[in-house]
Order: structure tokens, then sequence, then C-alpha cells
């Protein structure tokens, strides 16, 4: 049986936005700020003192096959998991966070399940865990490696770290690569463990509301951005460096193309920033594609994840695993191999493709209708002249 090393945590609001609005404000939110950066380092050093046993491969049989989800509130101390109250079959309460979380985790879960046939996040029945309202100051949502966290928003510059159904999926899903691939959190590696967070934090939003690739606006995030905010998301898939441009939390600094790649060493080396190129990959092949995003590229994502990348994987592993499992699942030298990799070479990532020429069938430049979403969104987030 191995172990997961887990040193690192995935929180949604990456550390460039929080550095931002510490730097940036005076009041409160710089504070607040720094306090989340602060207790961020302290749970990654702490969570790097454990170890989480990863099944075996003769583990096969699940432990459980039902779905099992316990919300807890924390009551703003920072103590886990708190106090019990939301469980199966037992009466909803009037806590919209409690409630948010219990759904969004349920769905996750479904989604999951109904897919792809995974009994949770680990493949086991795993329970899923979520305490809110933790913390009096502490803003953000993430995976801790045994159960989701989420902060309290101030109301301004973040609201209910809960309200984004794709913001719960994303975070669940670094616990699916936390248990199938043991995928690491740095560079690279870093970068494609955010990337399968937020390709299948969107399918989940998708399957969800019975969203075909195009009628989907593909941003992570979208209802967290506070009323102060100038901003439609955290993220845009169809779109990276354009979901916000705001004096308080910066501008959004994903590049969409290779050649735009940033080397830095804040971020654990711009996991939370270089990610864009690979979300616009996706994107891009699921435009191509048509449909339903989880039916064809959900499928080779998900054997790409479970079944082909080992802890260090990079960009170009990642990238020649989805076009290999193309061809294997739907035909060497077909139209969804060719389609995928010519996504991937549009934002700089060639693949060789076994069987094909050269030349690629032309993946179609984002819609319209992206950057029309984005627009609308933007400006009902202006506040209104005073």
């Amino acid at each position: 049986m191995g172990t997961i090393p887990h040193n690192f945590i995935c929180g949604v609001i990456p550390p460039h936005i929080l550095t931002r609005v510490a730097e940036h404000t005076t009041d409160e939110a710089s504070g607040s700020a720094r306090t989340t950066l602060e207790h961020m380092r302290e749970l990654a050093t702490s969570r790097a003192a454990t170890l989480i046993e990863r099944p075996s491969a003769a583990a096969t049989a699940p432990a459980s096959t039902r779905k099992r989800r316990n919300v807890y509130t924390a009551n703003h101390t920072l103590r886990l998991p708190g106090k019990l109250v939301m469980s199966e079959h037992k009466t909803r309460g009037t806590d919209v966070e409690v409630n948010e979380a219990y759904d969004g985790s349920g769905s996750t879960y479904d989604f999951f399940a109904q897919v792809f046939g995974r009994v949770s996040i680990d493949g086991r029945g795993m329970r899923l865990d979520s305490t809110v309202h933790y913390g009096t100051d502490f803003e953000n949502a993430l995976w801790n490696g045994r159960q989701m966290v989420y902060g309290h928003a101030d109301g301004r510059i973040f609201v209910r770290f809960t309200a984004s159904v794709d913001v719960i999926a994303h975070e669940l899903t670094h616990g699916v690569t936390q248990f199938a691939a043991a995928l690491g959190y740095h560079g690279q590696t870093g970068a494609l463990n955010e990337h399968l967070s937020d390709a299948f934090g969107s399918m989940v939003k998708q399957w969800l509301l019975g969203q075909t690739a195009d009628r989907a606006d593909w941003l992570i995030g979208a209802e967290i951005l506070g009323p102060a905010i100038d901003g439609v998301a955290v993220r845009s898939l169809a779109a990276p460096g354009t979901a916000y441009d705001d004096p308080v939390i910066g501008r959004d600094p994903q590049p969409a193309h290779m050649r735009d790649y940033v080397q830095t060493t804040d971020d654990n080396g711009g996991v939370h920033i270089n990610s864009g190129i690979l979300n616009h990959g996706f994107y891009l092949a699921a435009i191509a594609l048509g449909g339903e995003t989880w039916n064809v590229l959900g499928k080779i994502w998900y054997v790409a994840l479970t079944e082909r990348l080992k802890p260090e994987a990079d960009f170009a592993d990642f990238t020649q695993a989805t076009v290999d499992i193309a061809g294997e699942l739907y035909g060497h030298g077909g139209g969804v191999q060719r389609t995928i990799a010519q996504a991937w070479s549009s934002v700089g990532l060639n693949v060789p493709v076994i069987g094909c020429t050269a030349e690629h069938p032309p993946v179609p430049r984002p819609t319209k209708r992206a950057a029309a979403v984005a627009r609308l969104r933007k400006s009902s987030r202006r506040r209104p002249a005073r």
C-alpha cells in the first residue's frame, strides 16, 4: 500500500489575489488577506506532517456505495471539523452556506458516480465532510487533504465561498487527483493539478445545468466575487487573462498560450497562473467537438487522470496522454484525436499524432457568445455612479 504526501493546500482564491488585497487596501480587507495567507502557509505545514493512505490495487471493492455527506460549522473558530449540523436524511435548516456546501458536495459526488462510475472522491465511498464558517477573517475555500473548508467572506470583495458549485467541484477534484494520481503541486505539475480541478469543476456545473459546450459560461467562481469588484469570475477557461481587472484584486494574470508562460517562484511556480494554458486548450477542444463536454472529452480527461499520470507529470505528459487516449477510445487518426491535438497546438503545445499528417482540422476560435457573456457580466458588476 502506497502513501500520498500532501504538503500543499489548494485554495480557490490564489495567492496573487490575496497578496494584492493585502498590499493595496488599508482597511479590514488587508488584514483578512494577510491572515488568510499566513494561515494557508500554516495549513500547508500541518498537512506536510501527515500522510494519507492510498488504496492498493487489490482494494477494488468499494468500502461503501452510499453517498455520505456531513456538514459542520466551526462557528468562526479554527477548530475542525466543528459541530455537525447537516447529514444525509436530516431536515434542512436555514443556514444557506450549510445547504450549499451539502448540495455542492452531493452534485460533485453524483457527477463522478453517474458519469464515470467513481464512488466518491477516493473511489471507495469516502464520506464527504465540509466545514463552513471557518475563522473570522479566513477568506478562502479549500480541500485540506481530508475535507472541505469554507472561510468567512467579507461580502464586499468576496461573497459566500459555497455559492459556486464549480468552486466546490474544483476543490473536491483536488481530492480525486490526490487519491488517483498523487499529482504534485509545483511548476507545470501543479498547474496541471489546477487545470484538472478547473476542467472537472466546469463539467460538474455544465452537467448539473444540462448545458452543452456552446451554452456554458466557462467561468470558475462567478458567484463568489463581491459587488465591489470589477470582474466576472476568478478564472475564465474561454478567455484566460480577462476574468477580472480591478484596483483591489488586480488584473487576471493567466496566459492562454505557451509563448506567454509565466516563470515565477510565487504560487508554487505559478500553478494558478499557467493553468490557463491547459484550460484554454480544453475549452477549444470542447467547443470544436460540441455537445456535452463530459461525454467524450470528460471521459478522456478522466482516464488520463486516473490511469496515465505519474506524480511528476508535466504539460507534455498530460497532453500526449489525452491524444493517445482519444485514439484508443475513438480511433487513431480519427476526428476526436485530431481535434484534441489541434486544440493543444492552438495553445502552443504540439503533440505527435500517430497516423495523422501535420495538417489538423481547424479548431474554432472562442465564440462571440463567450465574449458577450463576459462583457454582460462585467457591466452588471460595475457599481453605479454616485
